[in-house]
């Protein structure tokens, strides 16, 4: 009988455990679906789809670099000589 109580309890804490989780991945899950939204809204106030997403990185990479090489075309050759400074 005694072994029989010993199982039952057993059982319990596992079952306390698994609720356990499972509240803490509902939490989790409704704060990445709350980050989600968040970034959702902010691509729409930048006037950026999701799926346009990849495309926009690469155009504003390719932005960043035009303008590093303009940069650099102003500044005196003297100072891009030694290449640090």
């Amino acid at each position: 009988m005694q072994q029989l109580e010993e199982k039952i309890r057993q059982i319990k804490t596992k079952i306390e455990e698994a609720k356990d989780l499972r509240r803490r991945a509902e939490l989790k899950l409704e704060n990445l679906e709350k980050q989600e939204r968040d970034i959702l809204m902010e691509l729409e106030q930048l006037g950026v789809k999701p799926e346009q997403l990849t495309e926009e990185i690469s155009r504003l990479e390719q932005e960043v670099q035009d303008g590093l090489e303009e940069v650099e075309q102003l500044l005196p050759k003297e100072l891009l000589a030694d290449g640090n400074h």
